[in-house]
């Protein structure tokens, strides 16, 4: 082995370096290498001449519906139909003061659906309680315009009501169509639009959860056939529509079942069947006309039970019948020994009724749902208890208005 000294060793490393670099000087001097030396701004400024030079693409068009699903599909579109067909009403009432003045003061808000558009004016369709003791009623549209609103008809029992109002000339208004409510089903899809928190026309989806409900409104009536769902309703909501996947109304959103105030997946709607049977007769006389037995009857309660040791537990008791009425011709018979009960005379001895037009009647709400349908002049069978004795009449109804005001 040949051993090198400190200085030959940096002068060889020197020689080496030397030789690399004038290698390279040659290469690059053949272009071997294409070498550039421009500044960062340098290659800014070309990269932006570039891009100038390239042709300026246009937009990608932007499919609306295809990027979304079937469902959503359904959704964008009946919504997108109908959203302007849904009002938001809004209600001022009177209350007095310390000096028994009338001071005006807001009411409640709700939702409405526009069901017809005529010469002489347009029609809404909304829930009772949304208008109830209201002194004037708002109408709102989808293009923020306003318009008074006028009482047209009103049925408690179903808590449905019309109003109407007078829009400006050339103003483009839409309508919801009816549908049918006999024939849905539980686990069907529906689609509610309203205006909950006076947040306008909002969209919640859902499906039937139950079918049939009896409901029995603030007003101590009972619904009868009520439409579950578990679409979002809350406060706000009362009066809109009920909608299945092709756009027609089904149900008027109406109330909630709620411990917190808020929804919980538990809302009813009547079904739409219910206000096609009435609407008519409120647009036309203002109130629905309905068939009534002409009697005085007394909903059974324990110690009347016991006392008169009747023969069944709950029903109505016939105190009274009107002489020469259509009950009393078709055989209903009423009592006959008066006794004092607070304030009352009951009369005993009369027939129990139990069941009337094919529904049980333990209480007097369950009467006014069993008669909600019929009209003066109908005949419905009449189940009664006579004694220890069950007996099925045929009864002509009167007309319950004029039997109330007797």
């Amino acid at each position: 082995m040949k051993l090198y000294s400190r200085r030959q060793v940096v002068f060889f490393s020197i020689l080496s370096i030397i030789g690399v670099f004038a290698v390279i000087m040659i290469l690059v001097g053949l272009n071997v290498f294409d070498v550039s030396f421009s500044s960062a701004e340098t290659r800014f400024e070309e990269a932006v001449l570039s891009t100038k030079e390239q042709p300026v693409l246009p937009a990608a068009p932007v499919n609306t519906l295809s990027s979304y699903t079937e469902d959503e599909r359904e959704n964008i579109s009946v919504y997108e139909r109908l959203n302007s067909a849904v009002v938001n009403i809004t209600t001022e009432t009177v209350s007095l003061n310390w000096f028994l003045e009338a001071v005006p003061q807001d009411g409640g808000s709700g939702s409405g659906s526009i069901i017809d558009v005529r010469k002489d004016g347009v029609y809404v369709l909304t829930n009772y309680h949304v208008i109830e003791k209201a002194n004037k009623v708002f109408i709102n549209l989808a293009d923020g315009s306003q318009f008074n609103g006028v009482v047209v008809g009103v049925d408690p029992e179903n808590d449905i009501a019309v109003l109407k109002f007078t829009p400006t000339d050339g103003a483009e208004l839409h309508t919801i169509p009816f549908g049918e409510s006999d024939n849905i089903k539980v686990g069907q899809k529906v689609l509610a639009i309203g205006n909950p928190f006076a947040l306008e026309r909002t969209l919640t989806v859902g499906i039937v959860s139950g079918l049939g409900r009896p409901i029995k409104t603030a007003n101590q009536h009972v619904i009868r056939g009520m439409i579950q769902t578990d679409a979002s309703i809350n406060p706000g909501n009362s009066g809109g529509p009920l909608l299945d996947t092709r756009g027609r109304m089904i149900g008027i959103n109406t109330m909630i079942y709620s411990p917190s105030g808020g929804s919980v997946g538990i809302g009813f709607a009547i079904p739409v069947n219910t206000a096609k049977r009435v609407v008519a007769e409120l647009i036309a006389y203002g109130k629905v006309r309905r068939g009534w037995l002409d009697v005085s009857v007394v909903q059974l309660f324990p110690n009347l039970v016991s006392y008169a040791r009747l023969p069944v537990s709950k029903g109505l008791l016939v105190s009274r019948v009107r002489k020469n009425g259509l009950a009393e011709q078709s055989g209903i018979r009423e009592g006959t020994d008066p006794v004092r009960y607070g304030s009352s005379i009951i009369y005993l001895g009369g027939d129990l009724i139990t069941n009337v037009d094919g529904v049980d009647v333990p209480t007097l709400a369950d009467l006014y749902a069993a008669l909600e349908d019929n009209k003066p002049g109908e005949k419905v069978q009449v189940q009664i208890m006579r004694g220890n004795k069950s007996m099925n009449l045929t009864v002509t109804l009167a007309d319950r208005e004029e039997v109330i005001r007797q």
